[in-house]
């Protein structure tokens, strides 16, 4: 049996069960944190929360708290280059997600064992002035024969531009906020 992969992924930092509920059933959440440590209890109510929605769920940076707690996948980001896929037991399911942001960084997360690889930021955002835009983004996602998420600065305004790009999905973080 296959993986039902989505197509469109969000972040989260926190479990606010009102956002969480208005997600569509086939947007994939990210749970990320960077600014503290995961607390397991937080993970299980959105993972059981999840699990009513028939949602996928992944944790950012932590694949064996996301082993230990089953769920449905890790997202390794860009700045972490030292995991390796091949010293853990996967289930059949989980599924590696990982982002960058140039070639090198690409074959990276080839060599770590994602499936899907979000390559941002694709247009302006507030942390990221200097955006790859469609054309570059596309000659990246080519590079690869993992499928391509694009990530960064998409909102209302530019989501049909998305139609001009060489990806799987989309991921957005302010785009679902509002």
């Amino acid at each position: 049996m296959h993986k039902k992969i989505p197509n469109i992924f969000t972040f989260i930092s926190d479990f606010k069960k009102e956002e969480i509920l208005k997600f569509n059933k086939n947007i994939g959440i990210i749970f990320r944190n960077y600014e503290k440590k995961y607390n397991k209890d937080v993970i299980l109510k959105i993972k059981e929360l999840c699990k009513k929605k028939n949602q996928k769920l992944y944790l950012a940076n932590n694949v064996k708290l996301a082993i230990n707690l089953d769920l449905d996948g890790v997202y390794i980001p860009a700045f972490n280059k030292n995991f390796q896929s091949n010293k853990y037991k996967f289930k059949k399911k989980f599924l590696i997600l990982g982002s960058a942001h140039n070639i090198s960084e690409i074959k990276k997360k080839e060599m770590q064992g994602t499936e899907v690889i979000f390559i941002s930021p694709l247009f302006k955002t507030k942390n990221y002035k200097k955006c790859l835009e469609i054309v570059k983004f596309n000659s990246l996602s080519i590079l690869t024969d993992k499928k391509t998420v694009a990530l960064g600065g998409i909102n209302k305004q530019n989501l049909k531009r998305l139609k001009m790009t060489n990806t799987y999905g989309f991921s957005g973080i302010s785009y679902f906020k509002k």
